[in-house]
Protein backbone atom coordinates (compact mmCIF):
# COMPACT_ATOMS: atom_id res chain seq x y z
CA UNK A 1 0.00 0.00 0.00
CA UNK A 2 1.71 3.31 -1.25
CA UNK A 3 2.18 6.24 1.15
CA UNK A 4 0.26 9.43 0.91
CA UNK A 5 2.70 12.04 -0.20
CA UNK A 6 4.18 14.90 1.69
CA UNK A 7 4.29 18.02 0.49
CA UNK A 8 6.19 21.00 2.04
CA UNK A 9 6.33 24.45 0.58
CA UNK A 10 9.77 26.61 0.92
CA UNK A 11 8.40 30.04 0.59
CA UNK A 12 11.03 31.89 -1.90
CA UNK A 13 13.30 34.30 0.56
CA UNK A 14 15.13 36.11 -2.82
CA UNK A 15 13.19 38.60 -5.33
CA UNK A 16 14.06 37.24 -7.99
CA UNK A 17 14.42 40.02 -10.34
CA UNK A 18 16.46 41.69 -7.68
CA UNK A 19 18.53 39.66 -6.49
CA UNK A 20 17.64 40.96 -2.72
CA UNK A 21 16.19 39.07 0.56
CA UNK A 22 12.09 39.48 0.60
CA UNK A 23 12.43 40.82 3.79
CA UNK A 24 14.70 43.80 2.75
CA UNK A 25 13.70 46.92 4.36
CA UNK A 26 16.58 48.77 2.24
CA UNK A 27 15.57 51.32 0.09
CA UNK A 28 15.14 51.05 -3.81
CA UNK A 29 17.49 53.85 -5.48
CA UNK A 30 15.32 55.55 -7.49
CA UNK A 31 16.22 57.58 -10.96
CA UNK A 32 14.22 60.18 -12.49
CA UNK A 33 13.71 60.42 -16.79
CA UNK A 34 12.85 63.88 -18.35
CA UNK A 35 12.95 64.07 -21.78
CA UNK A 36 11.49 67.28 -24.56
CA UNK A 37 11.84 66.51 -27.93
CA UNK A 38 12.35 70.07 -29.18
CA UNK A 39 14.17 72.96 -28.05
CA UNK A 40 11.82 75.04 -28.39
CA UNK A 41 11.31 78.13 -25.76
CA UNK A 42 7.75 76.63 -24.99
CA UNK A 43 8.92 72.96 -24.27
CA UNK A 44 11.54 74.95 -22.08
CA UNK A 45 9.06 75.06 -19.04
CA UNK A 46 7.79 71.24 -19.82
CA UNK A 47 11.54 70.45 -19.61
CA UNK A 48 11.93 71.91 -16.22
CA UNK A 49 8.53 71.23 -14.48
CA UNK A 50 9.43 67.54 -14.89
CA UNK A 51 12.78 67.61 -13.44
CA UNK A 52 11.54 68.90 -10.85
CA UNK A 53 8.21 67.05 -10.55
CA UNK A 54 10.51 63.63 -10.42
CA UNK A 55 13.25 65.10 -8.17
CA UNK A 56 10.10 65.67 -5.79
CA UNK A 57 8.30 63.01 -6.25
CA UNK A 58 11.11 60.33 -5.80
CA UNK A 59 12.29 62.15 -2.92
CA UNK A 60 8.39 62.07 -0.69
CA UNK A 61 8.36 58.29 -1.34
CA UNK A 62 9.75 56.80 2.08
CA UNK A 63 10.60 53.44 0.25
CA UNK A 64 13.05 55.08 -2.19
CA UNK A 65 16.05 56.53 -2.11
CA UNK A 66 16.68 59.45 -4.52
CA UNK A 67 20.03 59.23 -6.88
CA UNK A 68 19.20 61.65 -9.75
CA UNK A 69 17.17 62.66 -12.51
CA UNK A 70 18.81 61.95 -15.86
CA UNK A 71 17.50 64.37 -18.94
CA UNK A 72 17.63 64.88 -22.80
CA UNK A 73 16.82 68.37 -24.20
CA UNK A 74 15.23 68.83 -27.86
CA UNK A 75 16.08 65.36 -28.67
CA UNK A 76 13.57 63.37 -30.29
CA UNK A 77 12.82 59.64 -29.21
CA UNK A 78 12.96 57.52 -32.50
CA UNK A 79 16.41 56.39 -31.73
CA UNK A 80 18.32 56.26 -28.54
CA UNK A 81 22.01 56.13 -29.94
CA UNK A 82 22.55 59.94 -29.39
CA UNK A 83 20.25 60.26 -25.75
CA UNK A 84 23.37 60.89 -23.41
CA UNK A 85 21.37 61.08 -20.76
CA UNK A 86 19.16 58.08 -21.51
CA UNK A 87 22.22 56.05 -22.36
CA UNK A 88 24.22 57.35 -19.17
CA UNK A 89 21.00 56.51 -16.76
CA UNK A 90 21.20 52.83 -18.36
CA UNK A 91 24.78 52.41 -17.80
CA UNK A 92 24.16 53.46 -14.14
CA UNK A 93 21.69 50.91 -14.08
CA UNK A 94 23.60 48.29 -15.52
CA UNK A 95 26.46 49.07 -12.90
CA UNK A 96 24.30 48.77 -10.35
CA UNK A 97 23.53 51.69 -9.31
CA UNK A 98 19.87 52.22 -9.78
CA UNK A 99 16.91 49.62 -8.90
CA UNK A 100 14.27 51.91 -10.07
CA UNK A 101 13.69 53.83 -12.79
CA UNK A 102 10.73 56.44 -13.01
CA UNK A 103 9.07 57.92 -16.34
CA UNK A 104 6.29 59.87 -17.63
CA UNK A 105 5.24 57.46 -20.39
CA UNK A 106 6.33 54.64 -22.98
CA UNK A 107 6.43 57.45 -25.68
CA UNK A 108 8.64 59.70 -23.39
CA UNK A 109 11.15 56.45 -22.70
CA UNK A 110 10.83 55.57 -26.40
CA UNK A 111 9.21 55.89 -29.78
CA UNK A 112 11.26 52.63 -31.32
CA UNK A 113 9.48 49.58 -30.33
CA UNK A 114 12.39 47.28 -30.94
CA UNK A 115 14.91 49.79 -28.87
CA UNK A 116 12.64 50.51 -26.08
CA UNK A 117 11.97 46.49 -25.30
CA UNK A 118 15.71 45.75 -25.86
CA UNK A 119 16.72 48.57 -22.98
CA UNK A 120 13.81 47.27 -20.49
CA UNK A 121 14.48 43.38 -21.25
CA UNK A 122 18.39 44.48 -20.66
CA UNK A 123 17.63 45.95 -17.43
CA UNK A 124 15.51 43.40 -16.43
CA UNK A 125 18.10 41.14 -16.32
CA UNK A 126 20.03 43.12 -14.13
CA UNK A 127 17.55 43.81 -11.31
CA UNK A 128 16.05 47.41 -12.46
CA UNK A 129 12.61 47.64 -13.12
CA UNK A 130 11.27 50.60 -14.56
CA UNK A 131 7.57 52.48 -13.50
CA UNK A 132 5.99 54.15 -16.72
CA UNK A 133 3.70 56.57 -14.89
CA UNK A 134 1.26 57.52 -17.09
CA UNK A 135 0.22 53.83 -18.20
CA UNK A 136 0.92 52.44 -14.84
CA UNK A 137 2.80 49.66 -15.92
CA UNK A 138 5.97 48.11 -13.70
CA UNK A 139 8.18 45.94 -15.81
CA UNK A 140 8.49 43.31 -13.26
CA UNK A 141 4.93 42.93 -13.42
CA UNK A 142 3.76 39.60 -15.37
CA UNK A 143 1.74 42.05 -17.72
CA UNK A 144 4.66 44.66 -18.01
CA UNK A 145 5.91 43.25 -21.44
CA UNK A 146 2.82 42.80 -23.34
CA UNK A 147 1.57 45.98 -22.13
CA UNK A 148 4.55 47.92 -23.08
CA UNK A 149 4.71 45.79 -26.33
CA UNK A 150 1.30 47.32 -27.25
CA UNK A 151 2.13 50.93 -26.15
CA UNK A 152 5.76 51.11 -27.72
CA UNK A 153 4.14 49.65 -30.95
CA UNK A 154 1.27 52.86 -30.70
CA UNK A 155 4.31 55.08 -30.37
CA UNK A 156 6.06 54.10 -32.73
CA UNK A 157 3.28 54.53 -35.34
CA UNK A 158 2.62 58.12 -33.41
CA UNK A 159 6.32 58.74 -34.71
CA UNK A 160 5.61 57.81 -38.05
CA UNK A 161 2.64 59.61 -38.42
CA UNK A 162 4.26 62.83 -37.23
CA UNK A 163 7.43 62.55 -39.33
CA UNK A 164 4.97 61.86 -42.20
CA UNK A 165 3.18 65.23 -41.52
CA UNK A 166 6.45 66.77 -41.22
CA UNK A 167 7.69 65.78 -44.31
CA UNK A 168 4.70 66.82 -46.21
CA UNK A 169 4.78 70.20 -44.78
CA UNK A 170 8.28 70.57 -45.90
CA UNK A 171 7.57 69.36 -49.41
CA UNK A 172 4.32 72.00 -49.35
CA UNK A 173 7.00 74.31 -48.84
CA UNK A 174 9.36 73.18 -50.99
CA UNK A 175 6.68 72.89 -53.51
CA UNK A 176 5.73 76.96 -52.99
CA UNK A 177 9.14 77.85 -53.20
CA UNK A 178 9.70 78.55 -49.76
CA UNK A 179 13.84 78.33 -49.07
CA UNK A 180 15.08 76.73 -45.85
CA UNK A 181 18.80 75.69 -44.79
CA UNK A 182 18.82 72.62 -43.09
CA UNK A 183 21.66 73.50 -41.27
CA UNK A 184 22.89 76.26 -38.29
CA UNK A 185 25.41 77.75 -40.15
CA UNK A 186 25.74 78.76 -43.88
CA UNK A 187 28.39 80.84 -44.71
CA UNK A 188 27.67 84.06 -46.15
CA UNK A 189 24.20 83.86 -45.14
CA UNK A 190 22.08 84.08 -41.71
CA UNK A 191 18.75 82.96 -41.58
CA UNK A 192 16.25 85.77 -41.22
CA UNK A 193 13.21 85.56 -38.93
CA UNK A 194 10.47 84.41 -41.30
CA UNK A 195 13.23 81.53 -42.21
CA UNK A 196 14.57 82.73 -45.52
CA UNK A 197 18.49 83.79 -46.32
CA UNK A 198 19.74 87.46 -45.46
CA UNK A 199 23.49 88.05 -46.28
CA UNK A 200 25.86 88.79 -43.33
CA UNK A 201 28.58 91.07 -45.52
CA UNK A 202 31.65 90.20 -43.14
CA UNK A 203 30.80 86.19 -44.45
CA UNK A 204 30.14 87.35 -48.12
CA UNK A 205 33.49 88.63 -48.08
CA UNK A 206 34.65 85.44 -48.10
CA UNK A 207 32.87 84.01 -50.81
CA UNK A 208 33.57 86.79 -53.14
CA UNK A 209 37.41 85.84 -52.31
CA UNK A 210 36.80 82.30 -53.23
CA UNK A 211 34.92 82.97 -56.79
CA UNK A 212 37.76 85.48 -57.38
CA UNK A 213 40.32 83.62 -56.64
CA UNK A 214 39.17 80.78 -58.65
CA UNK A 215 38.68 82.95 -61.57
CA UNK A 216 41.71 84.30 -61.41
CA UNK A 217 43.05 80.46 -61.94
CA UNK A 218 43.29 79.12 -58.46
CA UNK A 219 42.79 75.60 -57.88
CA UNK A 220 40.41 74.45 -55.05
CA UNK A 221 43.13 73.44 -52.80
CA UNK A 222 45.48 76.64 -53.80
CA UNK A 223 42.20 78.68 -52.30
CA UNK A 224 41.63 76.43 -49.41
CA UNK A 225 45.59 76.42 -48.40
CA UNK A 226 45.42 80.50 -48.79
CA UNK A 227 41.60 80.34 -46.50
CA UNK A 228 43.97 77.97 -43.88
CA UNK A 229 46.72 80.11 -43.54
CA UNK A 230 44.81 83.44 -43.20
CA UNK A 231 42.84 82.07 -40.57
CA UNK A 232 39.71 81.86 -42.06
CA UNK A 233 37.35 79.53 -40.62
CA UNK A 234 35.07 76.91 -42.66
CA UNK A 235 31.37 76.67 -42.47
CA UNK A 236 31.72 74.33 -39.99
CA UNK A 237 33.53 76.53 -37.65
CA UNK A 238 37.38 74.53 -38.51
CA UNK A 239 40.37 76.07 -39.12
CA UNK A 240 41.54 73.49 -41.98
CA UNK A 241 39.72 74.23 -45.21
CA UNK A 242 39.63 71.33 -47.86
CA UNK A 243 39.27 71.09 -51.54
CA UNK A 244 35.78 69.88 -50.93
CA UNK A 245 34.30 72.71 -48.86
CA UNK A 246 35.77 75.13 -51.72
CA UNK A 247 34.46 73.20 -54.46
CA UNK A 248 30.51 72.58 -52.88
CA UNK A 249 30.56 76.82 -52.07
CA UNK A 250 31.77 77.18 -55.88
CA UNK A 251 29.06 74.78 -57.14
CA UNK A 252 26.41 76.46 -54.84
CA UNK A 253 23.46 77.92 -56.64
CA UNK A 254 22.37 80.23 -53.55
CA UNK A 255 25.33 82.09 -53.95
CA UNK A 256 23.20 83.34 -56.80
CA UNK A 257 20.17 83.79 -55.00
CA UNK A 258 18.48 80.76 -56.06
CA UNK A 259 17.76 77.40 -54.17
CA UNK A 260 17.51 74.23 -55.38
CA UNK A 261 14.96 72.19 -53.12
CA UNK A 262 14.81 68.34 -51.69
CA UNK A 263 18.63 67.37 -52.86
CA UNK A 264 18.26 65.23 -50.05
CA UNK A 265 15.80 62.85 -48.24
CA UNK A 266 15.17 60.76 -45.03
CA UNK A 267 14.91 57.55 -45.52
CA UNK A 268 13.92 55.58 -42.82
CA UNK A 269 12.10 58.03 -40.03
CA UNK A 270 13.73 55.71 -37.15
CA UNK A 271 17.18 55.86 -38.11
CA UNK A 272 17.32 59.62 -39.68
CA UNK A 273 19.34 58.10 -42.32
CA UNK A 274 19.49 60.49 -45.22
CA UNK A 275 20.31 59.99 -48.75
CA UNK A 276 21.22 62.42 -51.85
CA UNK A 277 18.23 63.01 -54.36
CA UNK A 278 18.79 60.96 -56.85
CA UNK A 279 15.43 61.18 -58.96
CA UNK A 280 13.90 59.29 -55.98
CA UNK A 281 11.54 62.16 -55.38
CA UNK A 282 10.66 65.80 -56.86
CA UNK A 283 13.16 68.30 -56.37
CA UNK A 284 12.11 72.16 -56.88
CA UNK A 285 14.21 74.98 -58.13
CA UNK A 286 13.67 78.50 -57.27
CA UNK A 287 14.84 81.21 -58.93
CA UNK A 288 15.48 84.55 -57.42
CA UNK A 289 14.60 83.23 -54.67
CA UNK A 290 17.13 85.46 -52.30
CA UNK A 291 19.36 88.82 -52.43
CA UNK A 292 22.60 87.10 -54.19
CA UNK A 293 25.86 87.27 -52.84
CA UNK A 294 27.55 86.03 -55.95
CA UNK A 295 26.13 88.16 -59.32
CA UNK A 296 24.91 85.32 -61.39
CA UNK A 297 26.86 85.76 -64.43
CA UNK A 298 29.86 85.22 -62.17
CA UNK A 299 28.30 82.35 -61.28
CA UNK A 300 27.52 81.04 -64.44
CA UNK A 301 31.74 82.05 -65.17
CA UNK A 302 32.81 79.83 -62.83
CA UNK A 303 30.56 76.91 -64.10
CA UNK A 304 31.88 77.42 -67.22
CA UNK A 305 35.55 77.65 -65.90
CA UNK A 306 34.80 74.34 -63.70
CA UNK A 307 33.98 72.29 -67.00
CA UNK A 308 36.89 73.75 -69.03
CA UNK A 309 39.32 72.64 -66.72
CA UNK A 310 37.93 68.34 -66.42
CA UNK A 311 37.57 68.68 -70.05
CA UNK A 312 41.64 70.12 -70.72
CA UNK A 313 43.71 67.84 -72.18
CA UNK A 314 46.66 68.73 -69.40
CA UNK A 315 46.24 69.14 -65.37
CA UNK A 316 45.33 72.86 -64.59
CA UNK A 317 47.85 74.27 -63.14
CA UNK A 318 46.34 76.65 -61.39
CA UNK A 319 49.12 79.70 -61.01
CA UNK A 320 47.40 82.56 -62.80
CA UNK A 321 44.79 84.20 -64.70
CA UNK A 322 46.32 82.82 -68.00
CA UNK A 323 46.10 78.89 -66.50
CA UNK A 324 44.05 76.64 -68.50
CA UNK A 325 42.91 79.79 -71.13
CA UNK A 326 45.41 79.58 -73.29
CA UNK A 327 45.46 76.77 -75.75
CA UNK A 328 48.26 75.22 -77.93
CA UNK A 329 47.47 75.36 -81.50
CA UNK A 330 49.40 71.93 -82.38
CA UNK A 331 48.47 69.69 -79.42
CA UNK A 332 45.18 71.08 -77.84
CA UNK A 333 46.69 70.98 -74.11
CA UNK A 334 46.57 73.84 -71.83
CA UNK A 335 49.82 76.57 -71.83
CA UNK A 336 50.83 76.75 -67.71
CA UNK A 337 53.12 79.40 -66.31
CA UNK A 338 56.70 78.77 -65.64
CA UNK A 339 58.94 80.87 -63.43
CA UNK A 340 62.47 81.66 -65.20
CA UNK A 341 65.44 83.01 -63.03
CA UNK A 342 63.59 82.44 -60.44
CA UNK A 343 66.37 83.49 -57.73
CA UNK A 344 68.07 86.53 -59.91
CA UNK A 345 66.92 89.97 -60.83
CA UNK A 346 65.75 88.92 -64.46
CA UNK A 347 63.08 86.74 -62.42
CA UNK A 348 60.24 86.35 -64.94
CA UNK A 349 56.73 84.00 -65.29
CA UNK A 350 56.49 82.71 -68.68
CA UNK A 351 53.45 80.31 -70.27
CA UNK A 352 54.35 77.58 -72.52
CA UNK A 353 52.44 74.38 -73.70
CA UNK A 354 52.61 71.73 -71.06
CA UNK A 355 53.34 68.86 -73.03
CA UNK A 356 55.91 71.03 -75.18
CA UNK A 357 58.91 68.49 -73.90
CA UNK A 358 56.48 65.39 -73.55
CA UNK A 359 56.49 62.71 -76.03
CA UNK A 360 58.16 61.79 -78.78
CA UNK A 361 56.71 64.63 -80.74
CA UNK A 362 57.46 68.14 -79.41
CA UNK A 363 55.21 70.96 -79.64
CA UNK A 364 56.63 74.27 -81.50
CA UNK A 365 54.79 76.86 -80.33
CA UNK A 366 56.41 79.48 -78.98
CA UNK A 367 56.34 80.35 -74.95
CA UNK A 368 54.39 83.55 -74.43
CA UNK A 369 56.18 86.14 -71.29
CA UNK A 370 52.85 87.59 -69.32
CA UNK A 371 53.41 91.01 -70.47
CA UNK A 372 53.29 89.53 -74.15
CA UNK A 373 49.54 88.09 -73.36
CA UNK A 374 48.53 91.35 -71.84
CA UNK A 375 49.55 93.28 -75.36
CA UNK A 376 48.36 90.85 -77.33
CA UNK A 377 44.58 91.02 -75.23
CA UNK A 378 44.73 94.64 -75.90
CA UNK A 379 45.17 94.57 -79.86
CA UNK A 380 42.57 91.56 -80.14
CA UNK A 381 40.17 93.75 -77.64
CA UNK A 382 40.68 97.09 -79.81
CA UNK A 383 40.62 94.99 -83.15
CA UNK A 384 37.06 93.86 -82.01
CA UNK A 385 35.90 97.25 -80.66
CA UNK A 386 36.09 98.68 -84.07
CA UNK A 387 33.24 96.16 -84.82
CA UNK A 388 31.33 96.92 -82.03
CA UNK A 389 28.25 98.14 -83.11
CA UNK A 390 28.23 95.66 -85.75
CA UNK A 391 28.90 93.13 -82.71
CA UNK A 392 26.05 94.46 -80.48
CA UNK A 393 23.37 94.83 -83.51
CA UNK A 394 24.14 91.43 -84.77
CA UNK A 395 23.35 89.77 -80.89
CA UNK A 396 20.36 92.20 -80.48
CA UNK A 397 19.13 90.18 -83.73
CA UNK A 398 19.92 86.54 -83.59
CA UNK A 399 19.92 86.53 -79.58
CA UNK A 400 15.96 84.82 -79.32
CA UNK A 401 16.87 82.34 -82.42
CA UNK A 402 19.83 81.48 -80.22
CA UNK A 403 19.04 81.69 -76.69
CA UNK A 404 15.26 81.55 -76.65
CA UNK A 405 14.41 78.52 -74.26
CA UNK A 406 10.72 78.79 -74.34
CA UNK A 407 10.40 75.88 -76.47
CA UNK A 408 12.84 73.42 -74.65
CA UNK A 409 10.63 74.21 -71.46
CA UNK A 410 7.88 73.45 -72.72
CA UNK A 411 8.80 70.21 -73.85
CA UNK A 412 10.65 69.51 -70.70
CA UNK A 413 7.16 70.08 -68.81
CA UNK A 414 5.66 67.58 -71.32
CA UNK A 415 8.37 65.12 -70.63
CA UNK A 416 7.66 65.41 -67.01
CA UNK A 417 3.98 64.44 -67.16
CA UNK A 418 4.92 62.05 -69.15
CA UNK A 419 7.48 60.41 -66.27
CA UNK A 420 4.72 60.51 -64.04
CA UNK A 421 1.98 59.16 -66.06
CA UNK A 422 4.09 56.34 -66.84
CA UNK A 423 5.68 55.79 -63.78
CA UNK A 424 2.10 55.30 -62.10
CA UNK A 425 1.47 52.69 -64.69
CA UNK A 426 4.20 50.92 -63.91
CA UNK A 427 2.96 51.14 -60.40
CA UNK A 428 -0.11 49.65 -61.09
CA UNK A 429 0.83 47.16 -63.35
CA UNK A 430 3.05 45.59 -60.36
CA UNK A 431 -0.27 46.22 -57.88
CA UNK A 432 -2.62 44.46 -60.85
CA UNK A 433 -0.01 41.36 -60.61
CA UNK A 434 0.59 41.00 -56.87
CA UNK A 435 -3.58 40.84 -56.43
CA UNK A 436 -4.64 39.12 -60.06
CA UNK A 437 -3.16 35.70 -61.13
CA UNK A 438 -2.02 37.33 -64.12
CA UNK A 439 0.06 35.43 -67.17
CA UNK A 440 3.60 36.15 -65.78
CA UNK A 441 4.54 36.13 -70.11
CA UNK A 442 1.77 38.78 -70.68
CA UNK A 443 2.54 40.80 -68.08
CA UNK A 444 6.76 41.20 -68.15
CA UNK A 445 6.15 41.59 -71.66
CA UNK A 446 3.86 44.83 -70.35
CA UNK A 447 6.25 45.98 -67.61
CA UNK A 448 9.01 46.21 -69.57
CA UNK A 449 7.29 47.82 -72.30
CA UNK A 450 6.36 50.54 -69.68
CA UNK A 451 10.03 50.65 -68.35
CA UNK A 452 11.23 51.28 -71.90
CA UNK A 453 9.01 53.71 -72.48
CA UNK A 454 9.96 55.56 -69.05
CA UNK A 455 13.06 55.00 -69.70
CA UNK A 456 13.04 56.81 -73.09
CA UNK A 457 11.41 59.64 -71.89
CA UNK A 458 13.91 60.08 -68.54
CA UNK A 459 16.40 60.25 -71.09
CA UNK A 460 14.97 62.69 -73.28
CA UNK A 461 14.34 64.94 -70.38
CA UNK A 462 17.97 64.80 -69.40
CA UNK A 463 19.20 65.82 -72.34
CA UNK A 464 16.45 68.73 -72.95
CA UNK A 465 17.04 69.92 -69.40
CA UNK A 466 21.50 70.22 -70.13
CA UNK A 467 19.82 72.23 -73.20
CA UNK A 468 17.74 74.66 -71.43
CA UNK A 469 20.77 75.39 -68.66
CA UNK A 470 23.18 75.66 -70.93
CA UNK A 471 21.68 77.85 -73.55
CA UNK A 472 20.45 80.23 -70.09
CA UNK A 473 24.23 79.85 -69.08
CA UNK A 474 25.50 80.94 -72.21
CA UNK A 475 22.81 83.96 -73.02
CA UNK A 476 24.17 85.28 -69.69
CA UNK A 477 27.83 84.85 -70.31
CA UNK A 478 27.29 86.29 -73.90
CA UNK A 479 24.58 88.91 -72.53
CA UNK A 480 27.37 89.73 -70.02
CA UNK A 481 29.80 90.09 -72.81
CA UNK A 482 27.50 92.43 -74.98
CA UNK A 483 27.03 94.67 -71.77
CA UNK A 484 30.67 95.12 -71.43
CA UNK A 485 30.89 96.14 -75.14
CA UNK A 486 28.39 98.65 -74.80
CA UNK A 487 30.29 100.69 -72.15
CA UNK A 488 33.63 100.87 -74.00
CA UNK A 489 34.23 104.10 -74.86
CA UNK A 490 37.45 104.38 -77.11
CA UNK A 491 40.10 102.09 -77.12
CA UNK A 492 41.70 100.01 -74.48
CA UNK A 493 45.22 101.31 -73.62
CA UNK A 494 45.96 99.24 -70.50
CA UNK A 495 45.31 95.06 -69.14
CA UNK A 496 42.03 95.01 -67.49
CA UNK A 497 41.68 91.34 -65.43
CA UNK A 498 38.07 92.14 -65.75
CA UNK A 499 37.80 92.13 -68.69
CA UNK A 500 39.76 89.33 -69.45
CA UNK A 501 37.51 87.51 -67.71
CA UNK A 502 34.27 88.63 -68.83
CA UNK A 503 35.00 88.98 -72.72
CA UNK A 504 37.46 86.06 -73.70
CA UNK A 505 36.95 82.34 -73.78
CA UNK A 506 40.30 81.73 -74.43
CA UNK A 507 43.32 81.64 -76.63
CA UNK A 508 45.17 79.64 -78.89
CA UNK A 509 48.84 79.69 -79.98
CA UNK A 510 49.23 78.58 -82.90
CA UNK A 511 52.64 80.45 -83.99
CA UNK A 512 54.40 83.97 -82.64
CA UNK A 513 52.49 85.24 -85.78
CA UNK A 514 49.16 83.48 -85.19
CA UNK A 515 47.88 84.06 -81.94
CA UNK A 516 43.70 84.03 -81.97
CA UNK A 517 41.10 85.10 -78.90
CA UNK A 518 38.35 83.70 -79.02
CA UNK A 519 35.46 85.76 -77.36
CA UNK A 520 32.58 84.65 -75.46
CA UNK A 521 30.17 85.51 -78.47
CA UNK A 522 32.24 83.14 -80.60
CA UNK A 523 34.47 85.95 -82.63
CA UNK A 524 37.81 85.12 -83.20
CA UNK A 525 40.64 87.68 -83.69
CA UNK A 526 44.16 87.52 -84.60
CA UNK A 527 45.70 89.57 -82.02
Amino acid sequence: MSQKKAITVIPATINRFTSASINDVRKRRTAGYARVSTDHEEQQTSYEAQVDYYTNYIKSREDWEFTSVYTDEGISATSTAKRDGFNKMVADALDGKIDLIVTKSVSRFARNTVDSLTTIRKLKEHGTEVYFEKENIWTFDGKGELLITIMSSLAQEESRSISENCTWGQRKRFADGKVCVPYSRFLGYDRADEGGLIINEKEATIIRLIYTMFLEGATPHTIAKHLTAEGILTPGGKSIWSQTTVKAILSNEKYKGDALLQKSYTVDFLTKKKKINEGEIPQYYVENAHEAIIEPVVFEMVQQEMDRRKKGKSRHSGVGMFASRIKCGECGSWYGSKVWHSTSKYRRTIYQCNHKFKGEQKCSTPHLAEETIKGLFISAVNKLLVDKDEIIANFNLVKNELFNTDGLETERSELQNEMAVTAELIQKCIEENARTALDQKEYQERYEGLVARFDTTKARLDEVSELVSDKKARGKLVQAFIDELNVQDGLVTEFDERLWFTLVDYATVYGEDDIRFTFKNGTEVIA
